[in-house]
């Protein structure tokens, strides 16, 4: 999971906070701090359908999955355990 964590909090640094992820702690919300709007999060479904090789549906677009690092990094380990 911690290879999971490190490229997403890549991938946000570098297209959302523009290279400073000094604020950036795994558990903060994306949507409450501000950091990724509706577009930001489809370009980060976007990154993720494409680098995890997975598909996300509409039903799973939910905060519960993708309204902070931590969150994500769960959401891939299931999706994983679930195709596996």
């Amino acid at each position: 999971m911690n290879d999971n964590i490190n490229q997403i909090r890549t991938f946000i640094v570098d297209n959302f906070l523009f290279g400073d992820g000094s604020s950036l702690t795994n558990d903060i919300s994306f949507l409450d701090s501000g950091i990724i709007d509706s577009t930001g999060i489809l370009e980060l479904v976007n990154f993720l359908e494409e680098t995890y090789q997975i598909k996300i549906h509409d039903n799973e677009l939910v905060p519960d999955n993708f309204d902070s690092v931590l969150k994500i990094a769960k959401y891939l380990e299931t999706k994983s355990t679930c195709a596996a």
